[in-house]
C-alpha cells in the first residue's frame, strides 16, 4: 500500500476523533470528576425566584441590615437591634460551593439579637450564606458570599 497525502489526512482524522472520543468517555465515566447540579430541586427553586427577590427588597428597606463577623467561637450573625427577637423566625443555610457535603441548614434561635454558628461546623474558605427569616409575618432574605 502506498502512503500518500489522502491516506495521511484520513489517518490524522481517525486518530483525532479517537482521542476526542476517549477523552469524552473517560471524563463521563470517571468518578473523580463529579458532575452534579448545584441543587437537586433546581426547577422548583427557579419558580420561586420572584419571591426571593421580593424578600431581598424587604430586607433592604430595614433600618439596619444583618451583619456577620468571624469570631474565635465561630460565625456570629447579628440581627437588627430594633426588632423584637421573639418575633424572628426562619433558617440559615450555609452553602459550600466547592463541596456540597459541607452544606447545612440551621434554624434561627437568637440570644440577644445574635446567632452563633460554631467554628467546628465551618471550614476555612468561601461560603454562601442565605438567611430566610420572617418578622411580623413579613418575609426577609439576606444573601452574602463570605470568606471564613
Amino acid at each position: 500500500m502506498k502512503f500518500n497525502w489522502g491516506t495521511g489526512i484520513v489517518l490524522a482524522f481517525i486518530f483525532f476523533i479517537s482521542f476526542i472520543m476517549y477523552f469524552v468517555i473517560s471524563m463521563s465515566i470517571n468518578d473523580k470528576y463529579n458532575h452534579e447540579l448545584v441543587t437537586e430541586d433546581y426547577y422548583k427553586q427557579e419558580l420561586d425566584f420572584q419571591n426571593k427577590i421580593n424578600n431581598e427588597k424587604n430586607a433592604k428597606l430595614l433600618k439596619q441590615d444583618i451583619v456577620w463577623e468571624k469570631t474565635t467561637d465561630g460565625l456570629l450573625i447579628k440581627f437588627p437591634n430594633d426588632l423584637d427577637t421573639s418575633k424572628i423566625s426562619g433558617k440559615v443555610f450555609l452553602y459550600r460551593p466547592s463541596d456540597k457535603q459541607f452544606d447545612f441548614e440551621t434554624p434561627i434561635s437568637l440570644s440577644n439579637h445574635n446567632l452563633l454558628i460554631p467554628d467546628n461546623r465551618l471550614l476555612d474558605g468561601r461560603w454562601n450564606i442565605i438567611i430566610d427569616w420572617e418578622y411580623n409575618k413579613t418575609p426577609y432574605r439576606f444573601k452574602k458570599e463570605i470568606i471564613y
